[in-house]
């Protein structure tokens, strides 16, 4: 119970833009007392700093406390079948350094890691963090994942089927590695540092080379009895559409992603340009992207429908150009055809850290698996 309450203040802390104690306590539903407690010790370990005081409504100022950023590092790397994506964050989440590198053809899976540890260490000097600061390394990569880290048959990568990923790269790099598919990392990544770091209950939208999600209940991620929850790709918009991989027809996935957005003007043009020239207006270019929003539209109220969430975020690199396009048609989807509409509103927002997502979440994934508080840890104990 001890090491709960300790991450419920340290997580009331890193949410907040500054808090005082009593607002911990308010918040957390602790004593005064345990939350002295506790804050005394995150600021012997140097996890937490006094910053300033709240102004005084009669009697003794109310020091605010916040995270100190350099408390802790994190190493984020995002796989991608075609580009791995590098973000060195410190505590508050916030990319200290960022590196893009291609993956090369043909090159086995065994090489491809070894190019991330090279790539994480260049980092770490460059960026002159010791060793000593960095608490270990985010993965984040295709899916389905098994409980080891172990990827299993990933649609976009054959190849790397049965590949152990987490222990290669801690092999590698020297230093533990925590592991997860894009979608959830990206989703980790909004609650440490982007949107919803306040929000309980929100579900997380991602479009990159494919489409995926993630999902937090209660301020609890939720990953399902596999670990590969929130595969909201694979919900079925268009029944007598294209066949997708995992064996239906229609799905997000199949309608929505960039290889279809091209296929849909004839592989005359690629993802980049078709969202830039639907940005600038270009007619057909802006039907075909009007039409995936309408499909994104029709997965995303499937997904308030199920999941009574306050908040639906979309992030990932495929929204470039046009991820406020895709904002209001979904927003106003939900907004009209949600069964609980009346009742509350659902926000629907795009992340201020969509280009570079799943790279922030994976680095979010260290921070969130060292302090964040899980009910799973609580009830084992």
């Amino acid at each position: 119970m001890g090491s709960y309450n300790r991450s419920v203040v340290l997580e009331a802390i890193q949410a907040s833009d500054g808090i005082s104690r009593v607002q911990i306590a308010a918040r957390a539903g602790l004593t005064a007392q345990t939350v002295s407690v506790i804050v005394r010790r995150l600021l012997d370990e140097g996890l937490v700093v006094e910053d300033g005081s709240l102004p005084s409504s009669g009697g003794k100022p109310r020091t605010i406390l916040r995270v100190d950023p350099a408390a802790g590092y994190a190493i984020g790397v995002h796989f991608d079948p075609g580009e791995v994506s590098y973000v060195l964050a410190d505590l508050a989440g916030r990319p200290v350094t960022r590196l893009h590198r291609p993956v090369r053809h043909g090159l086995e899976p065994g090489a491809v890691v070894r190019q991330m540890a090279r790539a994480a260490r260049r980092m770490l000097k460059d960026a002159g963090v010791p060793d000593g600061k960095v608490l270990g390394v985010g993965l984040a990569c295709p899916g389905p994942l098994d409980a080891k880290g172990v990827m299993v048959f990933p649609p976009r990568l054959p190849e790397w089927d049965q590949v152990p990923i987490k222990d290669l790269l801690a092999q590698h790099t020297g230093f533990p590695v925590t592991v997860d598919n894009d979608a959830t990392a990206a989703a980790i990544g909004e609650r440490w540092a982007g949107i919803a770091r306040s929000t309980p209950s929100f579900a997380y939208l991602y479009l990159g080379t494919g489409i995926g999600g993630g999902i937090f209940l209660d301020n609890q991620v939720y990953r399902g009895r596999s670990l590969n929850a929130a595969e909201f790709g694979h919900i079925t918009v268009s029944p007598e559409g294209p066949e997708c991989y995992c064996g239906n027809r229609g799905c997000v996935e199949a309608v929505c992603c960039p290889s279809a957005i091209e296929a849909a003007l004839g592989h005359r043009l690629d993802h980049a340009a078709i969202c830039a020239a639907a940005a600038a207006g270009e007619p057909r270019a802006r039907e075909v992207i009007d039409a995936v929003a309408a499909r994104l539209a029709d997965a995303a109220v499937s997904v308030v429908n199920m999941l009574d969430i306050d908040l639906l975020v979309l992030g990932g690199p495929a929204l470039r150009e046009v991820g406020e396009i895709y904002r209001e048609v979904i927003a106003r989807a939900v907004s009209s055809r949600s069964l609980a509409r009346r009742l509350h509103a659902v926000r629907v927002e795009t992340s201020p850290i969509a280009a570079d997502a799943a790279a922030i979440g994976a680095a979010s994934l260290v921070f969130h698996a060292t302090y964040a508080p899980r009910l799973d840890t609580l009830l084992s104990e």
